[in-house]
C-alpha cells in the first residue's frame, strides 16, 4: 500500500486509516476481524476463535518468551536497519512485539483501542536489545499477573477498538497471532543476518491461530 498511490488514494476516499480493508463501492470493513469480513460478504462461516482464552494467553506468553530469547541475538548495530517491504527499523519492530501485548492490557483495563496505540514508537532511551528485552519482560510479567488475577476468564466482555466493538476473546486471539507473526519475522531477520535463532516457534505454536500465509506482506 505504501508503494501503491492508487490504493492509498482509495483508502483516503473511503475514510479508512489503516489496512487491511475490504471495500465494496463506498462501503468498507476493517479486515482485522474475520467475523466482520464474513458478515460483510454475506457468508455462512463459523468465525469464533478456535482456542480458548486460557489457551490464547498461554500461547501469547509463549510468543513473548520466544521474543525475549531471540531479540537479544540481533547485534545492536543492526537495529537501525529497515525490515523488508516496510519503512520500519528492526528496533521499532522489536519494540512493537511487546507494545502489542501492552496495548492489549490497556484495552482489557477499559481503554479504547486506537491505531496510534499499536504504532507507538519506542522512546529514544530504548536503544539496545537489552533495553527492549527489559521492557518486554515487564510486559510479559504484567500479562501473567493480569490473567492470574482475572476472576472471569470467559473472554465474553466487550472491548472497544478502532474497527468496532469486539469480544475480549476475539481481541485476545488477534493480539496472540499478531505477536506470533512478528516472531516469525524476527526469525527470518536473524536468518538473513546469518544468525541461528535460539528456540524459534514451530508449527505447533501456530496451530489453531488464523496466521497470515506469508511471513512478510508483499
Amino acid at each position: 500500500m505504501l508503494e501503491d498511490a492508487a490504493g492509498l488514494a482509495e483508502l483516503r476516499r473511503l475514510g479508512a486509516r489503516s489496512v487491511p480493508v475490504l471495500s465494496r463501492g463506498d462501503e468498507f470493513v476493517f479486515a482485522q476481524n474475520i467475523a466482520h469480513v464474513v458478515k460483510f460478504l454475506g457468508l455462512n462461516e463459523k468465525t469464533s476463535p478456535v482456542l480458548t482464552p486460557a489457551q490464547l494467553v498461554a500461547r501469547l506468553d509463549r510468543f513473548l518468551d520466544i521474543a525475549l530469547r531471540i531479540i537479544p541475538q540481533m547485534p545492536d548495530a543492526k537495529l537501525d536497519t529497515e525490515v523488508p517491504n516496510r519503512p520500519r527499523s528492526y528496533r521499532v519492530l522489536a519494540h512493537h512485539m511487546f507494545r502489542i501485548a501492552e496495548t492489549f492490557l490497556e484495552v482489557a483495563a477499559g481503554a479504547a483501542l486506537i491505531y496510534e496505540k499499536l504504532t507507538a514508537r519506542p522512546p529514544e532511551t530504548m536503544r539496545t536489545t537489552a533495553d527492549i528485552a527489559a521492557y518486554g519482560a515487564g510486559v510479559r510479567q504484567r500479562l501473567n499477573a493480569w490473567w492470574e488475577a482475572k476472576p472471569d476468564k470467559s473472554g465474553r466482555e466487550t472491548v472497544q477498538t478502532y474497527y468496532g466493538p469486539q469480544l475480549l476473546h476475539e481481541y485476545l486471539e488477534r493480539t496472540t497471532w499478531h505477536v506470533g507473526q512478528h516472531t516469525r519475522q524476527w526469525v527470518m531477520l536473524l536468518n538473513m543476518n546469518g544468525i541461528a535463532p535460539d528456540g524459534p516457534p514451530g508449527d505447533p505454536d501456530f496451530a489453531g491461530l488464523p496466521m497470515p500465509s506469508q511471513v512478510w506482506d508483499g
